[in-house]
């Protein structure tokens, strides 16, 4: 894996507190899987279920970074059983059936659609193999649950809008251009959001923007310039840099001489230059080191039949499940003023990376040299 991704690994609680595994299957099924985990050692077969590679995270990011610790954990013996769904939860529960018969010790899920995905959960832990919810919190009878605050990733993209608008937060309108509704965590967002503007801002028209797409997000701002007139549009809420791109194409394509503030997610490279070039005013950054080792070790922890005291320092409840041991990393607001602090500081890009010839003028001004 490439050197750039190394990042601190999520510290752990020795104090917490006893989980008890009731809610995530019987008796009977964590001491067979203790006893198949203690007979296997590090010799464990991990599947990772992932839910798209449109954005760039999955691929660039979380695959890799998951797969290192695992072979950290396991002293480079376990395998890693890898699938990704490409937005189809169809495709997702069909990759859960296979990996029950490819007979995996552990899984770890990003679910497509969480409500979809709970009978692939129920099969998976019927047959004796734990489940780690992973970014987004599947329903059914999951073990453990990783990702971040997301609530709060949306208190954060709320803020900075209102700091971007200032004192002219009410001269006109926003447009929310939120995620999926098929993704809990775009509900999440949405609320933290909201939670932030409601009151003092004007939204003139909002979105859910379907699969996430850019595409999609394109669209519904042309809809929304057509339905509001340019002129009134004074902000733009997007739940991530992909929507971000689409967006600011359709604002460009719409005859706004200033671009007013968009805000992101994902610190994606595209979204960071962006950012650079004074197109989109923030990205909330999420490191993604600490998710996916807590992805991993919960993985191999359940595998092996141990409990996850040590890990899991948190509880959260889904739809169908109360009290599930969670890991939940905190995120970081990412404007021009701190990209050398927080991208470029952990090793996500480059300064290379991100000031290619068509930015160099606009790093230049912003020191990122």
């Amino acid at each position: 894996m490439n050197t750039r991704m190394r990042r601190a690994a999520v510290a752990v609680a020795a104090t917490a507190m006893a989980v008890s595994l009731a809610a995530c299957g019987s008796a009977e099924e964590a001491d067979s899987a203790k006893e198949t985990g203690a007979k296997k050692g590090d010799d464990l077969k991990i599947g990772l279920l992932l839910p798209e590679n449109q954005t760039a995270r999955y691929e660039k990011f979380d695959k890799p970074l998951i797969e290192k610790k695992i072979s950290e954990l396991t002293n480079g013996k376990a395998e890693l059983v890898y699938a990704n769904a490409k937005q189809d939860a169809t495709t997702q529960t069909q990759q859960i059936d296979t990996m029950i018969t490819n007979k995996v010790d552990a899984l770890i899920v990003d679910a497509v659609d969480s409500k979809a995905i709970a009978g692939g959960v129920k099969k998976a832990k019927d047959q004796g193999i734990p489940v780690v919810a992973f970014d987004r919190l599947a329903e059914g009878p999951i073990d453990a649950y990783t990702s971040f605050d997301n609530e709060e990733v949306g208190h954060v993209q709320g803020k900075a809008l209102l700091e971007a608008l200032g004192d002219k937060a009410k001269d006109g309108q926003i447009v929310m251009m939120n995620g999926a509704i098929t993704d809990p965590n775009a509900a999440l967002f949405k609320k933290g959001a909201l939670a932030e503007l409601d009151g003092k801002v004007n939204i003139g028209k909002s979105y859910d923007t379907k699969e996430w797409k850019p595409e999609n997000a394109n669209a519904n701002m042309e809809a929304a310039i057509s339905a509001l007139g340019k002129d009134k549009i004074i902000g733009v809420y997007s739940a991530n840099d992909g929507m971000a791109g689409g967006i600011i194409t359709a604002l460009k394509s719409g005859g706004f001489s200033k671009l007013p503030p968009v805000t992101g997610q994902d610190a994606e490279l595209a979204g960071v230059q962006r950012i650079v070039a004074g197109e989109q005013f923030m990205s909330v950054y999420k490191p993604y080191a600490p998710e996916a080792a807590a992805a991993a070790e919960m993985a191999v922890a359940l595998a092996r039949g141990e409990k996850l005291d040590s890990i899991a320092k948190e509880k959260t409840d889904s739809p169908t499940n109360k009290g599930i041991p969670s890991v939940l990393v905190p995120v970081v607001s990412l404007t021009k003023d701190n990209i050398k602090d927080t991208v470029v500081k952990d090793g996500v890009y480059t300064v290379a990376e991100i000031c290619t010839p068509k930015y160099k003028a606009a790093c230049d001004k912003l020191g990122l040299k």
